[in-house]
């Protein structure tokens, strides 16, 4: 009887949850979350900083032993808890639960990046203009020092003289667009322009997300698919212009003595962690939407090859235009490189801007950016809702309303990020709030929790029973040696190498800057040891249940296959009670 109770009681917590249309919705929401802004600006540069071909070995080979892993195992607790990532942990290991509370701050933190979706869309908006107006230097924003790359003699211009200027695309993006203060001391006044763009992109993704996966996967059909196609267009344009093979050469070329360099295997680490949204949350909540028997092990291995295919053909696009611009200018193509936010805002818009036609090549990609990051962008912010409602089922009654409120106080908040000191808070965010020192960490965390805790053969066990497919072993070494193990020393080099954050090389921040970074670093980490320091206390006190049980799950559920005949196949849930 309370076997059949427990599951009327999963059965309709599922049809209020929501399922995944289908498995098509599926597949291009993870796709369109895992593949963004980080395939297209951060794994191009870091090829080409960290010796080219040479950064493909460290990147393939962690990929396999620390990126596929851990995808599988956050996608498979969610498929089989159909939790959020704060409630999961009562069915997992109970005393880890502190790891849901700090994705659920990183998320928080995370939603800052909604700026990114508001440049592109405010760039977007000019690229429809008559004249680029990053292009010249005759607009009421330009300063005496101001240099146009447009001008018949381009060719002859030097690297003398590019140090003594600045591009027409730099005075765009620091006095048009962002309106930059002198520091974060100085956040000025709120720039109505930037503030509009925020407002639609909120606008956008609430209603991306305010039906759950019943909306968002539908959104996905375009929001995923489209950049692939601008993708395709912009590699085509890329690869036929004069100057295109010098920038791929600065892309793929290996300097096999980075290889030797430890902080080349953290930074490919960290990479992967950051384009397969590892360690935050999203691959669990997203999973818990999925059939009972999907196959979420043939679904991972797919994903996580698709995410770093992307990665590598966008370096071709972002380096065959760098080449270009680089040969239109007549330096080298390191002398054009920006990293981060500069590649994507002032080096690539400078470089369609001296090509033909060159409003429909501007348009093109940031349309492109644009679909990338609102993919990961309404993805987490639905992943932060539902793991909310799932801790608080009465809001699944007043969804839509709760969605609402939700978007209207992150509108509110990130108007900060559209003040004339934006810029500054959004590199600390950035820097700080969502460092590879918290991946590195959460990781650890998992790992040990569930394949030490829950059990590392308890989970190929679900696996097996969820897809009929039993995971090799080498994912069980992963997920108990080789992931905590390199988790751990990232995160102690992490501390040992620290350095402070410096604004483009020149703007030293303030002492209170720097504590209110490791304010926003250190929140997340300290909720796992924090949270079970607090239930060990909590079980001792009431000396009514044994402290094993918070190591293991209250209840160990045990979802079972049985073949009925040919192809049907029904499943029988069995609780039994935990061994203290």
């Amino acid at each position: 009887m309370d076997r059949q109770r427990r599951r009327d009681e999963r059965q309709r917590r599922a049809e209020d949850r929501g399922q995944w249309a289908s498995k098509t919705e599926y597949l291009l929401v993870v796709a369109g979350n895992v593949v963004g802004l980080g395939n297209v600006w951060r794994f191009p540069y870091l090829c080409y900083k960290n010796g080219g071909g040479a950064f493909l070995v460290p990147y393939v080979l962690l990929a396999v032993l620390y990126g596929v892993p851990l995808f599988l195992l956050e996608t498979s607790i969610g498929q089989y808890t159909q939790e959020g990532f704060l409630t999961c942990w009562t069915k997992l290991c109970p005393l880890a639960q502190g790891v849901g509370y700090g994705h659920m701050i990183i998320k928080l933190f995370d939603s800052s990046f909604i700026i990114i979706q508001a440049w592109a869309l405010f760039y977007l908006i000019f690229s429809f203009s008559s004249q680029l107006p990053w292009a010249t230097c005759e607009n009421t924003w330009n300063t005496d020092n101001c240099l146009s790359l447009q001008t018949s003699d381009s060719n002859s211009i030097n690297q003398t003289m590019l140090k003594n200027t600045t591009s027409a695309a730099v005075e765009f993006w620091e006095r048009r667009v962002l309106g930059m203060s002198g520091g974060i001391e100085e956040l000025g006044s709120v720039r109505w322009e930037l503030a509009l763009c925020l407002l639609a992109c909120w606008v956008f993704c609430y209603f991306s997300i305010w039906k759950s996966v019943r909306s968002s996967g539908k959104v996905a059909y375009v929001t995923a698919t489209f950049p692939y196609v601008m993708l395709t267009i912009l590699l085509i344009r890329g690869a036929t212009l004069p100057g295109a093979v010098d920038g791929i050469y600065y892309y793929l070329y290996p300097d096999i003595n980075h290889l030797a360099n430890l902080e080349v295997w953290i930074e490919a680490g960290s990479q992967i962690i950051f384009s397969y949204s590892l360690t935050i949350g999203t691959l669990s909540v997203l999973g818990s939407y999925n059939d009972y028997n999907n196959n979420c092990y043939k679904d991972c291995l797919w994903l996580s090859l698709l995410n770093s295919g992307t990665s590598f053909v966008a370096g071709f696009v972002i380096f065959s235009v760098l080449g270009f611009m680089a040969h239109s200018q007549g330096v080298t193509v390191d002398v054009v490189v920006e990293s981060g936010p500069g590649l994507a805002f002032i080096a690539y818009p400078q470089a369609t801007a001296l090509m033909p036609l060159p409003q429909f090549w501007t348009v093109c990609f940031f349309l492109m950016l644009l679909f990338l990051s609102i993919d990961t962008h309404f993805v987490s912010v639905e992943c932060f809702i539902t793991s909310l409602t799932d801790l608080y089922p009465k809001l699944l009654q007043r969804r839509e309303i709760f969605v609402l409120c939700m978007c209207l106080a992150f509108f509110i908040i990130h108007l900060v990020l559209v003040t004339e000191g934006g810029i500054y808070v959004f590199q600390l965010l950035d820097y700080y709030a969502s460092t590879r020192a918290c991946q590195y960490f959460m990781a650890l965390a998992e790992c040990v929790a569930l394949s030490w805790g829950f059990g590392a053969d308890r989970i190929m066990n679900i696996i097996e029973d969820m897809t009929g497919q039993k995971p090799n072993v080498f994912f069980k070494l992963c997920w108990k040696y080789i992931v905590p193990l390199l988790s751990m020393i990232s995160f102690i080099l992490y501390l040992v190498e620290y350095t402070h954050l410096k604004f483009n090389d020149w703007y030293v921040y303030p002492d209170w800057a720097y504590a209110l970074g490791w304010t926003m670093m250190l929140s997340s980490v300290l909720m796992v040891p924090l949270w079970a320091a607090g239930r060990i206390l909590v079980t001792v006190r009431r000396s009514t249940q044994h402290l094993s049980t918070l190591w293991h799950p209250a209840e160990e559920p045990t979802l079972q296959r049985k073949r009925t005949g040919g192809d049907n196949t029904t499943l029988e849930l069995v609780t039994t009670a935990a061994t203290p």
